[in-house]
């Protein structure tokens, strides 16, 4: 079968990636097709599906496939590799889609590669579930998003803790182009290197950079105006990546890599649920200035680019990057006025937000279940949310100088504050039940909620409630 993949990454130097075909497993049997996602990339979904298992397992590859491992670096929890690089993960192409936009398509835990650092190369079938899940629901909440197109169950076993059953997850991306991709150029002092994948860049992400004076700042530029809109995006909807490394910010503004990431229950900005974050390097509050930390390592690698002269690089760099944080409050503070019903601005917008939250902390309030309980105390006038007593009278204040009729107010409400969320705990159970069980009715009815975060879906409502004491999700693994 042909996929319709052309192979622009295939095309760079031998020293951007590595060839190596997926290792054949046991017996394929695919458990998770998304057909939505499949018609949105302009394949056959019936013709891809009927073969899904053999082609998403790597036992037969798509006859345009070109499979690859691509090569970079990183700084994992602020300490660097010079060279991490594709360990499961098989580039087999990209395909240009009816947007007319190019979109990787990868398998991950497809064996291993030249770059794998002491593992299998393989993929547990739990955590390769959540990533399909976490992404397809944060594409529902509006978020940008790597997806997924499939999962292929491998009839192998990996061993983590233990035996668990294994499984390849079919990864969609604008591209899989990282902040780690250009630091393992740059560690190299490769310029040509650099020159050539920035190139890559503007073709694929930003080609309004190529016309500008300066095309690597251009890029600059761009990379962190998307980073800041994408954080502000995960704060509003409670979401903690969990493994922030620079190897996982991707040049194209998605979210990549559902590892050890989380979402809110009670709101507290310093939580943390990733078991390798110790420290709470990435605990939720701390993802902007840690944006901010990756955007510089970025900026660094683009530094021989920008100037000849290594300090005005600098300075034309630190220009760009110094904004980022403001940027970034102001569109999260955009996005929480809306959660609030607000659609006009006053100067104390900041400090009423700001107390609307140290309420919530103060009371251990459900992050969702309160913005969303707020339209309905909007379109209803003035009533109980719980654990925010003090602070609705300020809001209700606020609200009578914002002019808008109670139920279109209510309904704006509802369209930014997500009714359903991935909870930890009906995730966890979600995946228990398919991997232990191998039932994956939970599961599917857990994606099916997630596809609409924003609907009233009376028949489902017991899913908008955060965990009782008994089910609550600590710790949160990476898988591998």
């Amino acid at each position: 079968m042909h996929l319709g993949l052309t192979h622009s990454y295939a095309a760079l130097p031998e020293r951007f990636h590595l060839v190596r075909r997926p290792t054949p497993v046991q017996a394929p049997r695919c458990v998770v097709f998304n057909r939505p996602l499949a018609l949105a990339l302009g394949l056959d979904a019936d013709a891809v599906e009927g073969q899904a298992a053999a082609l998403f397992s790597g036992n037969v590859l798509p006859e345009d496939a070109q499979p690859l491992a691509m090569a970079y670096a990183g700084h994992q929890f602020g300490h660097f590799s010079p060279r991490l690089g594709d360990g499961r993960a098989i580039l087999l192409g990209e395909r240009r889609c009816p947007d007319g936009l190019l979109r990787d398509v990868q398998l991950k835990g497809a064996g291993l590669t030249p770059f794998s650092r002491g593992g299998d190369g393989r993929a547990a079938l739990g955590p390769m579930l959540r990533e399909y899940l976490l992404s397809e629901a944060m594409h529902a909440l509006g978020i940008p998003t790597t997806r997924s197109l499939a999962v292929v169950a491998t009839g192998e076993a990996v061993m983590r803790d233990g035996p668990l059953p294994g499984a390849i997850l079919t990864r969609i991306a604008g591209s899989h182009i990282r902040v780690g991709t250009f630091q393992y150029f740059a560690a190299q002092g490769d310029v040509d290197a650099l020159q050539r994948l920035l190139d890559f860049v503007i073709d694929r992400h930003y080609p309004d950079a190529r016309q500008a004076d300066n095309p690597a700042l251009a890029v600059l530029q761009a990379v962190v105006k998307r980073q800041a809109a994408l954080l502000a995006d995960w704060l509003r909807v409670g979401f903690i990546h969990g493994v922030m490394n620079t190897d996982n910010m991707a040049i194209s503004g998605e979210t990549i890599d559902y590892g050890p990431c989380a979402f809110l229950d009670a709101y507290h900005p310093d939580q943390v649920f990733s078991a390798i974050d110790q420290q709470g390097r990435y605990a939720y509050a701390n993802q902007p200035g840690i944006a901010q930390w990756n955007l510089t390592r970025f900026a660094e690698t683009l530094l021989p680019l920008m100037d000849d002269d290594s300090e005005r690089a600098i300075q034309k760099a630190g220009d760009v990057i110094q904004p980022f944080l403001g940027d970034f409050e102001t569109r999260l503070v955009d996005h929480l006025r809306a959660k609030i019903g607000l659609v006009t601005r006053e100067p104390d917008d900041g400090a009423l937000l700001n107390r609307l939250l140290g309420a919530m902390q103060a009371q251990g309030a459900d992050f969702t279940v309160s913005f969303r309980r707020l339209a309905d105390a909007a379109e209803q006038g003035l009533c109980d949310v719980a654990g925010l007593g003090a602070w609705l009278p300020q809001w209700q204040a606020r609200l009578q100088r914002d002019p808008q009729p109670a139920a279109e107010r209510a309904a704006a409400m509802r369209r930014v504050n997500p009714a359903y969320i991935p909870r930890n705990h009906r995730v966890e159970a979600a995946l228990q039940a398919a991997t232990d069980d191998g039932d994956f009715r939970p599961f599917e009815q857990l994606l099916a909620i997630l596809q609409r975060p924003y609907d009233e879906q009376p028949e489902v409502v017991a899913y908008q409630q955060p965990p009782a004491a008994h089910e609550r999700v600590l710790n949160t693994f990476c898988g591998t």
